[in-house]
């Protein structure tokens, strides 16, 4: 198959703890940006049948054996979307420095806008309630540390309207006069004090 030339894509990844409205908000840009965005989500493998419902505390299933490879694969599936010219909009749940490393190595030839969502842990928690599909607890354990491994482009507060922290994206996205946080030099940007304050 032989595709005409196209730029690479760009990516806006999203990061926040569970039930933070991450997967809303992807849907409020894909309305708000000029032009089209796919929305590519790790939870669109997580949640629809592709991980098969076997867990095992060892053996072929366990899932802390095929966490890492889905991760990555799912790192490395961003970066062949992006390369064949496919703009993305994706959210994600950091768990541990080496993602966030093996995210910038792989998508380094990438433009990408990466942008914290952030949320008070007690509506974090109601949400987690109100939705029932999933594990009781995931928010809290994520709220200790998805903020905690470096800097962002931007950061937005999910309980306000994602009309409104859509809005807020595309601006900054659009204006921006620096190089990304994907691109800055430097192994590991230390979190800000504000980003601490949230």
């Amino acid at each position: 198959m032989t595709l005409p030339p196209a730029p690479p894509g760009q990516i806006i990844l999203l990061n926040g703890a569970s039930s933070a409205g991450k997967s809303t908000l992807c849907r409020a840009l894909q309305s708000a940006l000029p032009e089209p965005f796919l929305y590519f989500a790790l939870d669109l493998l997580l949640f629809s049948g592709v991980v098969p419902r076997r867990p095992e505390p060892a053996g072929a299933f366990a899932w802390a054996e095929q966490r890492p490879r889905l991760f990555a694969g799912y790192h490395r599936c961003l970066a062949a979307m992006a390369g064949v010219g496919n703009n993305l909009v994706a959210d994600y749940v950091l768990e541990e420095q080496a993602s966030l490393d093996d995210l910038k190595r792989v998508l380094s030839p990438y433009d990408v806008f990466f942008v914290g969502v952030h949320c008070p842990l007690p509506e974090l928690e109601r949400r987690e309630r109100a939705r029932g599909d999933r594990r009781i607890g995931d928010a809290r354990s994520d709220f200790a540390r998805v903020h905690t491994f470096g800097g962002y482009d931007l950061e937005v507060d999910s309980t306000l309207a994602p009309e409104v922290n859509a809005a807020q994206i595309v601006t900054a996205w659009q204006t921006r006069t620096r190089p990304g946080i994907f691109e800055s030099a430097g192994p590991h940007p230390e979190a800000s004090e504000d980003q601490a304050s949230w």
